[in-house]
């Protein structure tokens, strides 16, 4: 694996939570150094030493974003202060960034921050772009994101797969949460990657991994299971975006955490779109149960004053 990233000039920058992997390209042939996501605005900071790092002096040029999420593109406003490097997104989502439409990024409705960024080109599915020394085909990967797009090389099979596949896991499928369908989206990507049949991925998440066939039976079965009982994928959702939420604040007051699942508007809608849930002490006390899981499983811990942390 090692000698195919030296030969394409990538190295991976495996980020813990609440940062996405960064894939990191050496400028070759004329195309300067780039990166491929940035992580969490609150790990900004890191990210800056970690990319300057791996480019030992060089200038970054570009910075692309395989999709929106705030884990994925938080990075961009500090890369971009600091190298006045050029962002490309992909193009599904470039007129809500250019823009900075709240309404279509996925910012507000979770409650997870970025700060602002600007976006200079559109990354079309179908299109090639060089990323150091080869070239890239831009492909869908809807599911977790209906606009998210990978990146594959053909000739070394290596895939830049985001959250459309995972090694072990499956990301939240983000449209089932507002009454859309995104499991057949999501089923339809894992099908993509089959057929593209890499011989290495690199996720957005977690090591890079070369048993594609296991990563995409595991992330089939999880869907099977989501697509059969979509209340075990809700309760998923809920789980992981609270999860997030903790790893962030670190330390909340209990009846705060509950006010903010209840008040949040992805968790609103989900309530109002999926479970049918309208009045603001229903959802209090649906938000009041998602909490006493996340104690009882040991993930937060309460004080005796009834604070919540991060176990």
């Amino acid at each position: 694996m090692q000698e195919v990233f030296a030969a394409l000039g990538l190295s991976v920058l495996e980020r813990g939570w609440l940062s996405s992997n960064n894939v990191v390209f050496q400028a070759s042939g004329g195309s300067g150094a780039c990166v491929v996501d940035t992580g969490y605005v609150q790990h900004a900071p890191q990210t800056l030493d970690l990319v300057a790092r791996a480019l030992g002096g060089s200038r970054l040029e570009r910075v692309l974003n395989t999709h929106l999420h705030s884990d994925h593109c938080g990075g961009n406003a500090a890369l971009q202060a600091a190298w006045q490097c050029e962002v490309s997104v992909p193009e599904a989502s470039w007129d809500a960034v250019r823009g900075w439409d709240q309404r279509l990024l996925s910012f507000e409705a979770t409650d997870q921050r970025c700060d602002r960024f600007e976006a200079h080109r559109a990354l079309a599915v179908g299109s090639t772009v060089q990323l150091g020394a080869a070239h890239w085909d831009v492909v869908a990967a809807p599911g977790h994101d209906p606009e998210a797009v990978m990146f594959f090389q053909r000739d070394h099979g290596v895939l830049i797969s985001a959250d459309a596949l995972w090694e072990e896991r499956l990301a939240i499928i983000f449209p089932e949460l507002v009454g859309g369908d995104g499991f057949g989206a999501a089923r339809g990507a894992l099908d993509v990657i089959e057929r593209l049949a890499p011989r290495i991925v690199v996720p957005g998440h977690g090591r890079p991994f070369t048993d594609v066939a296991s990563a995409l039976a595991c992330s089939r079965r999880r869907l099977q299971a989501f697509e059969q009982a979509p209340e075990r994928h809700r309760a998923y959702a809920e789980r992981a975006l609270t999860m997030f939420h903790m790893l962030e604040q670190r330390t909340v007051p209990r009846a705060a955490l509950v006010a903010w699942l209840a008040t949040t508007p992805i968790f609103v809608r989900m309530a109002r779109d999926v479970v049918g849930i309208e009045r603001r002490a229903e959802r209090e006390a649906h938000a009041d149960d998602v909490v006493a899981r996340l104690v009882r499983d040991g993930l937060l811990l309460q004080s005796s004053a009834g604070d919540l942390q991060v176990r």
